[in-house]
């Protein structure tokens, strides 16, 4: 599977959830080519914007779409890393802001092995 081929799928099934990819088509297949070398590399399709230790059981809450997307959609009108954006965000075209990390700091340092 390619970038546009997981886009192809991925989109109907969040879109009616009411999430968006990004208008920024070379951006988001950009994103969506890393998740699949996440994928490849760890076998699950870890964000590419945040650290991943390699193991499910550390990583799980940033297997995307992850646990942070909905609150940053919420309040933010985009997540993290700028994947997935509001409605509102997709169809005013406007870019991503600049979203607040909230994975909380001690996972992060997990994945470095701290």
């Amino acid at each position: 599977m390619n970038a546009r081929e997981l886009f192809d799928r991925l989109r109907p099934i969040q879109e009616e959830k009411g999430y968006y990819f990004n208008q920024d088509e070379e951006m988001t297949l950009s994103l969506l080519e890393s998740l699949l070398v996440n994928k490849e590399r760890y076998g699950f399709m870890a964000c590419p914007c945040r650290l991943a230790s390699g193991t499910f059981a550390l990583d799980k809450d940033i297997v995307c779409p992850c646990a942070y997307r909905d609150a940053d959609v919420a309040d933010f009108g985009a997540c993290f890393c700028g994947l997935y954006v509001s409605k509102a965000l997709h169809d005013a075209a406007k870019p991503a802001p600049v979203v607040e990390e909230r994975r909380p700091v001690e996972k992060t340092l997990a994945a470095l092995g701290g």
